[in-house]
């Protein structure tokens, strides 16, 4: 069984000139979304290190020790997101945990923003402990 193709001459194929600007408008604003938001994310992972950096040199000091080595680290990545005072540090059974979470509102355009919500903790567990009001 012999099979044959049959091609129309003039047929056309492939992306129409509408269908391609449809798809680089929806690629240029996925573009867009992930410039904004790519800046967020290296901050969050720079005050995820600096919380580390920070337990590991402060060890068992106090408070302000574990502070003020977050803010020192937090200087050099150019955080300015969450400062040393924004921690919430917890000693369970002698072991030091330093927590934080904070929220990034990001403009995309005109009165439209998204809103990032951000949270991390040393403790080997994964719970983030809550900061207490002090109202």
């Amino acid at each position: 069984m012999k099979s044959s193709k049959q091609y129309r001459i003039g047929a056309e194929s492939g992306v129409s000139l509408s269908g391609l600007i449809v798809v680089l408008i929806v690629l240029g604003a996925l573009a867009l979304v992930a410039i904004k938001v790519a800046p967020a994310f290296f901050e969050y992972r720079a005050v995820k290190d600096s919380i580390v950096k920070a337990k590991a040199e402060a060890g068992s000091g106090t408070v302000r020790d574990i502070q003020q080595a977050f803010d020192k680290n937090a200087g050099v990545n150019d955080v300015d997101a969450i400062s040393g005072h924004d921690l919430v540090i917890t000693r369970d059974g002698g072991d030091t945990e330093i927590s934080f979470s904070y929220e990034k509102r990001i403009p995309l355009t005109g009165n439209v923003s998204l809103l990032l919500d951000f949270a991390g903790t040393t403790d080997p567990s994964g719970v983030v402990a809550a900061k207490a009001d002090t109202k």
